[in-house]
């Protein structure tokens, strides 16, 4: 089974099951001739979301973000490989990258995916799932209109709020008002709405809430948390706040 055992290992819960699943089954089966999906690490339904699970999912929305605008770029793959080993170290990523090669021939069914992450998948994880979708969707230097439009209709069918969407975005499109937007306040707010607002966002994208996906999603977990600290210095900044 050479790497895909990485992948497997931490259990794939209730990604076996599903579009996810269905998709699943034909990377394996690419991947391994005659493998058989189901491994001793599943034993009937599996709510709680494993790493393999939760990287698995990655890859598939990752796939459907990449196919979105019709065509997909030498410099995305060479992104995502480099993204994956930076966040999920050497022998995942290889791994992964011949994972994503075969989901990018699939038609994916993105709202099935999502509902099926929705269902399945904690709040927090999915708040990480988002951040990575931008972050790999800005590759290319700018996240174009159609990456935008179809990150923002995954998000809502994972069931995230309308604030949260607004706020991670503006981690990565830093427009007029950005830090406001990422600690998803209004400008006119006053100076302790602001301190409560930072307290409440640094609870809610702590690192520690994607603890048990594993240290590789927590790592990566610790940007959307930085993003955070420095929208409120900016702001702190601006009004002289002491």
């Amino acid at each position: 089974m050479g790497n895909f055992g990485k992948w497997i290992g931490g259990g794939l819960g209730w990604a076996v099951g599903g579009p996810i699943g269905g998709l699943l089954g034909f990377v394996i089966g690419s991947v391994v001739d005659g493998a058989t999906m189901v491994t001793g690490t599943q034993r009937g339904p599996q709510t709680r979301t494993t790493s393999g699970g939760y990287l698995m999912s990655l890859l598939v929305l990752i796939a459907a973000t990449m196919k979105v605008d019709g065509k997909v770029m030498r410099s995305e793959l060479d992104y995502v490989r480099e993204f994956l080993r930076t966040n999920f170290g050497e022998e995942a990523a290889a791994e992964a990258v011949g994972m994503l090669r075969d989901l990018l021939r699939q038609n994916i069914p993105v709202a099935d995916v999502c509902r099926q992450i929705q269902t399945h998948m904690n709040y927090s994880a999915r708040l990480q799932l988002l951040h990575f979708l931008y972050g790999i969707a800005g590759a290319d230097t700018a996240i174009n209109a159609e990456e935008q439009k179809l990150i923002a209709f995954m998000a809502t069918q994972m069931g995230i709020s309308g604030n949260d969407q607004v706020s991670i975005k503006a981690m990565f499109i830093k427009d007029t008002g950005y830090a406001y937007q990422i600690l998803e306040i209004d400008p006119s707010a006053s100076d302790e709405e602001v301190k409560k607002a930072y307290r409440r966002m640094a609870m809610k994208y702590h690192p520690d809430k994607v603890a048990p996906l594993g240290e590789e999603v927590q790592k990566s977990a610790q940007e959307k948390f930085r993003s955070v600290n420095e929208a409120y210095e900016t702001i702190k900044k601006e009004r002289q706040m002491i």
